[in-house]
């Protein structure tokens, strides 16, 4: 998936800026890295993080923060002693992680699009 955001991006490049590049005598590769992949990366980022919540959601990225995940061990935790504070916990613990990457996603997409003049 990711490979095809960043076929999507290099394809969004319009073909007179390759052909710019070739005309100030840059070899295919030099157009490739000074002319095309910095404007391709412009333009995927935005899919890219997006694609970065989406995995967060999807996969419980709580886990890097210990050996197990912290939703398992509100489970767990629960199943001893039915008591759902661990889970309140995991969910708070989520909510903490999620929400500032989504907001950060929308701040980057928005400032990328006052750049370039769309509103």
């Amino acid at each position: 998936y990711t490979s095809e955001v960043y076929r999507a991006g290099i394809e969004s490049v319009h073909e007179s800026q390759r052909s710019a590049a070739r005309a100030l005598g840059l070899t295919q590769w030099q157009a490739l890295r000074f002319a095309i992949l910095p404007q391709a990366v412009r333009n995927v980022v935005p899919a890219l993080l997006n694609g970065l919540v989406s995995l967060q959601k999807d996969v419980a990225l709580v886990s890097i923060l210990g050996v197990r995940e912290a939703v398992r061990e509100a489970q767990i935790y629960n199943a001893r002693t039915f008591n759902y504070t661990g889970l309140i916990a995991a969910a708070i613990l989520f909510l903490i992680i999620s929400v500032p990457a989504a907001r950060f996603t929308d701040w980057y997409t928005a400032r990328e699009r006052r750049r370039r003049g769309g509103h």
